[in-house]
């Protein structure tokens, strides 16, 4: 009889299995990453990842997840802090965090996104959730720092976060570009 895995013990094989898929993806792209190519990064058998994955889709929206997790609790922890920093300092955050392996999958799925619904539909969920972490920290900064009313600063913050979302998007795209290149230079 073979062991069961607890359900925290499935959430870190998960996890092991997102962080491989998201290597090959940085290092392959995504669609030259085969599940071999994650099996051999992960360590684990086939069996193991597609017991956890359907396909390739599913590590796609795993990887988005985890690296939106990883934004969503550095973004939660500015929101509620007695300052939270202003639209400048967020993005100049934002930016000193981007990994550049994560930027180049987030830019390949982006990529993805144009001609692959299922791939459409993650980056568009994963768009919306980073836009509202941002609207809610400059709303907490409107409101603590600034003094403004909440509804009024709810109101206010939306074309900020947006602008703070679309450069923070370019920068993504710059170290995506960038450090793909001074990986390859001799």
């Amino acid at each position: 009889m073979v062991p069961r895995l607890t359900e925290a013990r499935k959430e870190l094989r998960r996890a092991q299995i997102a962080e491989a898929a998201l290597r090959c993806f940085g290092r392959n792209g995504l669609e030259r990453t085969s599940i071999a190519d994650i099996t051999a990064q992960s360590g684990l058998s086939a069996g193991s990842i597609y017991a956890h994955y359907r396909n390739k889709a599913d590590l796609v929206r795993a990887t988005a997840h985890e690296v939106l997790a990883k934004r969503a609790e550095v973004l939660a922890e500015y929101a509620a802090g007695d300052i939270p920093p202003g639209p400048d300092e967020l993005l100049s955050r934002l930016i000193a965090a981007i990994d550049p392996t994560e930027a180049r999958v987030g830019v390949q799925t982006w990529g993805e996104a144009t001609t692959d619904p299922a791939i459409s539909d993650i980056v568009v969920d994963m768009t919306d959730r980073m836009r509202a972490m941002l609207h809610d920290c400059v709303t907490a900064w409107l409101v603590k720092v600034e003094h403004h009313e909440p509804a009024e600063a709810r109101e206010r913050a939306t074309p900020v976060a947006h602008r703070v979302m679309a450069l923070y998007q370019a920068e993504l795209l710059y170290i995506a570009l960038r450090s793909r290149t001074e990986e390859t230079a001799p």
